[in-house]
């Protein structure tokens, strides 16, 4: 669907009359009873006005799509001449509420789609600001991902990365909580799936994959895949980097460069569930810079939080308490283990997401009965694993050519 100015049907009247470029604060769209049931996309809004959900939700599946609109490939997506579209889709946040998430689509230029796999590609960490959106930089070719979108579409996949809930369209991020990513992720592929032009088969398999962020995104696809999207021919994952128990990676980046993290996680989680009440928690000196990091982009964010320790911010430390601790339980990962293989990627020397606990993981789930590739990455820190790209890409072919797979458990 190309970029258009024109509105269709009622339900989108109200965000035709919206403004883009959010500041990450503004009011989500209500996710009461729909006052029209899904029909079918209806025209995109332009600009940033495709990022504004109707205030009131048409009654449709997880994964249905409000809009869409074709766009120029940027940057290593330009040079590869693949075809790329933006989408705005349904999905359900950790409440089951109906909520919209935008993504981004894109496909190779040759092959039959009709027998083309899907790769759902979960991206690291861009920040908590609507500007940061991965769908907005890949559009302006100033994605540091997008190399890996390039990567898997010029392997022959189509590929869906979302932009998380909240990143992008109104209302806060809910940055690291596990189960609105993971469904974040499934919807998008669902999305794919479903764009009238692109072709893909409903049966096509499906893959996933994210480093950091992602990496728990990818996983958290994985657990919930079999009783969220069972329509999904899922098929495998992998995940680098992952923040499987969010506590620990807390207590490990304290103080440290990468401190802003665990501030980042503790606005996702105040955005998610409501009797966290984090302002309860803060310290009047440093209102300011937390509410700066609600619209900071990743890099600004880690620059003004390096070395920040929880008593620099907090009264006391909110993740201590017995109503934070339940919910950070619920969103750390193992207790489901994927029924499709994993192959799972850790640096050794991760100075941002704990090495241990990503062991930890790989234990549970072999303990759990799925099947894992496990890789640990000796000497490497976070940023250095995340070039980790042949092992994974080949992982996945695999998993979509069927071949037997040789589990490390």
């Amino acid at each position: 669907m190309a970029w258009t100015t024109t509105c269709g049907l009622a339900l989108v009247v109200a965000a035709c009359a919206g403004s883009g470029g959010g500041n990450g604060n503004d009011a989500p769209a209500s996710p009461t009873s729909a006052a029209v049931r899904y029909t079918g996309p209806v025209a995109a809004p332009a600009g940033d006005a495709f990022y504004i959900p109707p205030k009131v939700l048409p009654a449709g599946d997880p994964g249905d799509i409000l809009w869409s609109r074709k766009v120029p490939a940027a940057g290593k997506l330009k040079d590869a001449n693949f075809t790329v579209y933006q989408v705005l889709y349904l999905s359900t946040d950790t409440h089951d509420q109906p909520v919209a998430v935008s993504g981004t689509i894109v496909f190779p230029p040759a092959g039959s789609r009709a027998d083309m796999p899907l790769l759902g590609f979960a991206t690291g960490t861009h920040g908590l600001g609507d500007d940061c959106a991965p769908s907005k930089s890949l559009a302006a070719g100033a994605d540091d991902w997008a190399d890996i979108l390039e990567l898997a579409a010029s392997h022959g996949w189509a590929v869906a990365a979302t932009d998380y809930e909240g990143l992008g369209t109104p209302g806060p991020h809910t940055y690291a909580v596990g189960r609105a990513e993971g469904h974040a992720v499934l919807d998008a592929a669902r999305a794919a799936l479903r764009l009238r032009e692109g072709g893909l088969s409903r049966n096509a398999k499906v893959g996933f994959w994210g480093y950091s962020q992602g990496g728990g995104a990818a996983s958290w696809a994985g657990e919930l895949a079999p009783g969220y999207a069972p329509d999904l021919n899922t098929v495998g994952i992998a995940a680098g980097g992952v923040p499987a128990d969010l506590l620990k990676v807390s207590a490990g980046v304290d103080g440290a460069t990468w401190a802003a993290v665990e501030f980042m996680a503790a606005l996702g989680f105040d955005a998610a569930y409501s009797e966290l009440k984090l302002d309860s928690f803060v310290l009047p000196a440093a209102r300011a810079s937390l509410d700066q990091l609600r619209t900071a982009c990743v890099k600004q964010a880690v620059l003004s939080f390096a070395g920040k320790h929880a008593r620099d911010v907090f009264t006391t430390d909110p993740l201590k308490s017995t109503t934070w601790q339940k919910r950070l339980a619920e969103n750390s990962l193992g207790s489901t283990p994927p029924k499709v293989p994993i192959f799972l990627y850790h640096g050794e020397k991760d100075d941002v997401v704990a090495f241990g606990q990503a062991e930890s993981l790989e234990r549970t789930y072999c303990a759990g009965g799925a099947d894992v590739t496990w890789m640990p990455i000796a000497g490497a820190n976070h940023d250095a694993a995340s070039y980790l790209e042949a092992e994974p890409v080949a992982f996945l072919a695999d998993r979509f050519a069927g071949n037997p797979l040789a589990s490390t458990c």
